[in-house]
Parts: structure tokens; C-alpha cells; sequence
């Protein structure tokens, strides 16, 4: 296979530079193209065609998920494109974002690998040949959040009702969450009604039972909600 081209996004300047020339000193790369956000990623890999983008999860302009965006962005728009994206820590909820769509062609690895060049290049050549790479400690965080998933009742919702839970904990009224998922008010009084019994929460004060739903699902997901309170 002839060498590759790389286009690399990470917007901390030395991290960088550091992965640049480790890259381009090794004999099965060809070419480094650099990109400090998202949107100089997505001009990069239209203006260059790579072979493969190595790509930080977090960047501007949010630094959020900017990483895995893209790269399901790219099984649209260049299928046969390989992407690494890499992250400080072992997110199993990243891991599963990445290869929602399919796992061909994509790999998860931690930042803490990419000191070991020949490591790195091996995780590109092989998501440049349709192959996924996944970090072993990935794969141990996705091991443990399967396991806590498949104990908790949680397990026991839709992806729908899932989703109301979710805004429930982020504080949306029942109206706002009617908004969000352009539904009715009467269809969210339904999956809230079936979130109670699927989540064995008896009857009782309602407020008292939405509380109880969020911490179950805080508890089952890691997450955190998004203000301080729960909407009533």
C-alpha cells in the first residue's frame, strides 16, 4: 500500500506539532496536512484528499464532540475515508458515537498512545484499509457501561422514552419537550406515565417521581444535568 496522507486536526499547537513530526519522519506517511478546528478539518480533507484524518474528539469551535461529528459526517461525503479520533479519556459514550453508523474504516484511541509512532501509524494503515481500532482501555469502559446498563432499569425504556428521560434531566417542562421533539403534549404525558412504570416508581407525588426517574437515569448514564433543577 502506498503511503499515506494524513490530515491531522487538533488545536493544541504543540500536540501538533509533536504529532507532525513524528508522522512525517515515519516511511509510511507521505504527506501532514494541519488543521486546528472543525471547519479547517472538513476544508483540509476537501482541498487535500487524504487517506486518512487523525482527529482530536474535542475542538473549536465548541469542543464538544467536533471530532466524531466529522467523522460521521465523512461516511456520507467520503466513505472510503479512514478517521481516528483521539481523546484524553476513556468515553464510552464517544467510542459508541464513533461507530454508530458502522465501525469500517474508524478508531478510538487515547491520547496517551500517540507517543508510540509506530503504534499510531498502525491504527491509521489499519482504518485506512476498512479496519476498526479500538484502545483497550476503550474497550474496558464500554465493557463496564454495558454491564451497568443491562442492570439498570433503564434498560427497560425505548430509545424514545430514553430521550424524554434525558431532557427531564436536563430540566425541560413537559411542554418543552413537546417543542424539542416535535410532539404533543399528550405523547410526552404518555412516555413520562410509562417511564414511571417501566422504572417501578410507585405512585405518588409526581414532582418527587420525576426526581426519581433523573437520578436513576444520571446514575445509569454518568451524566449530569444541564441546570440545577428538574422542571415540573
Amino acid at each position: 500500500m502506498p503511503g499515506m496522507k494524513v490530515v491531522l486536526a487538533e488545536d493544541s499547537v504543540l500536540l501538533r506539532q509533536g504529532l507532525v513530526a513524528l508522522l512525517t519522519e515515519h516511511p509510511s506517511v507521505t504527506e501532514v496536512v494541519e488543521a486546528g478546528d472543525l471547519g479547517e478539518l472538513l476544508d483540509a480533507v476537501e482541498r487535500d484528499r487524504p487517506d486518512v484524518v487523525l482527529a482530536d474528539i474535542r475542538m473549536p469551535p465548541t469542543h464538544t464532540d467536533e471530532g466524531i461529528r466529522a467523522a460521521e459526517r465523512f461516511r456520507t461525503t467520503h466513505p472510503d475515508l479512514g478517521v481516528v479520533v483521539l481523546s484524553q479519556h476513556a468515553d464510552a459514550e464517544g467510542a459508541l458515537a464513533l461507530v454508530a453508523g458502522g465501525s469500517t474504516g474508524r478508531g478510538y484511541l487515547l491520547k496517551e498512545r500517540v507517543a508510540d509512532v509506530e503504534q499510531l501509524v498502525a491504527a491509521l494503515e489499519a482504518v485506512r484499509g476498512g479496519e476498526s481500532v479500538i484502545d483497550p482501555h476503550v474497550v474496558d469502559a464500554l465493557m463496564r457501561h454495558r454491564m451497568r446498563f443491562e442492570a439498570s432499569p433503564v434498560a427497560r425504556l425505548t430509545g424514545r422514552e430514553r430521550e424524554v428521560l434525558g431532557l427531564i434531566a436536563s430540566g425541560d417542562s413537559n411542554s418543552a419537550i413537546a417543542t424539542r421533539l416535535h410532539i404533543t403534549s399528550r405523547a410526552v404525558e404518555k412516555h413520562i406515565n410509562s417511564i414511571f412504570t417501566k422504572l417501578d416508581l410507585p405512585v405518588g407525588d409526581r414532582t418527587h417521581r420525576r426526581v426519581a426517574a433523573v437520578l436513576l437515569y444520571l446514575g445509569d448514564s454518568g451524566s449530569t444535568p444541564s441546570t440545577d433543577g428538574v422542571g415540573a
